[in-house]
């Protein structure tokens, strides 16, 4: 029986990536004197690596390997990536992102019937907050049993500490949950904790490999606009609902 959803954020509840988290990236880089830009395609690349303060380290290994940091790497690469959030939280507040076709409604939908919520993903908990709140509202941050957000586990996706997480601290059984996700490190890291796992895509996540996904989709729909099924059995849907979701862990 479902009982929870648990979703991601980065790319599932909104394209908070291209013109969210990597244009605060190049505004704190410019903030700080540094002549690095990332572009589109370049973006596109790093996000092969989860956790923006890895993304950097990683950035720097493979395409900056020269650069020396004024102080300590660890404290820099820290104060640069919490400037970084200061200017993503700036982007949400302006509502220049929002959320994706679908989320809200299913959001809606499966409170109204009865199952939890849940959050699970490495981005910090001020961009969770601040991405909810102009989004759907202050009071939506109490929609869900828990947010686990950014360095609260030790290793980030394609891990599935988080997942576990998230099961382990509200008691709840993987067969009993749906994980919603956009990326093949976000599924990896949900399968890994056997938990069913629906993909929406988008730009960045369109050519992964998502072998093992429960459904896929380009976008979660409305009556109005419907998905398109990209893989998997949508039972007959036309717009991914809490009827839709539940027909998932019968098969």
């Amino acid at each position: 029986m479902l009982k929870a959803l648990i979703f991601d954020v980065d790319g599932t509840l909104a394209d908070t990536e291209r013109d969210g988290h990597r244009v605060a990236f190049n505004q704190a880089f410019q903030a700080a004197n540094l002549d690095w830009n990332w572009s589109v395609e370049l973006y596109g690349e790093l996000l092969a690596i989860t956790g923006g303060k890895e993304r950097i380290r990683h950035y720097l290994d493979k395409y900056n390997p020269t650069f020396e940091p004024p102080t300590d790497l660890k404290d820099f690469i820290a104060r640069l990536h919490a400037a970084k959030t200061e200017h993503y939280c700036t982007l949400l507040a302006e509502g220049r992102i929002p959320l994706r076709t679908g989320v809200e409604r299913l959001l809606q939908e499966a409170r109204e019937a009865g199952l939890r919520l849940a959050i699970a993903t490495t981005t910090t908990l001020p961009n969770v907050t601040v991405l909810l709140e102009h989004t759907l509202g202050k009071d939506s941050l109490d929609w869900f049993d828990i947010i686990a957000a950014g360095d609260i586990v030790p290793a980030k996706k394609p891990a599935p500490d988080i997942y576990l997480h998230v099961l382990e601290t509200m008691g709840w059984a993987p067969e009993d949950c749906l994980a919603l996700e956009d990326s093949e490190n976000g599924l990896v890291s949900a399968v890994q904790a056997d938990l069913k796992t629906v993909i929406t895509i988008n730009d960045y996540t369109r050519n992964h490999s998502f072998e093992g996904a429960a459904l896929i989709l380009d976008c979660f729909g409305e009556p109005n606009a419907p998905f398109q099924v990209l893989a998997g059995d949508a039972a007959g849907s036309e717009y991914f609902s809490v009827d839709t979701a539940r027909s998932l862990l019968l098969t």
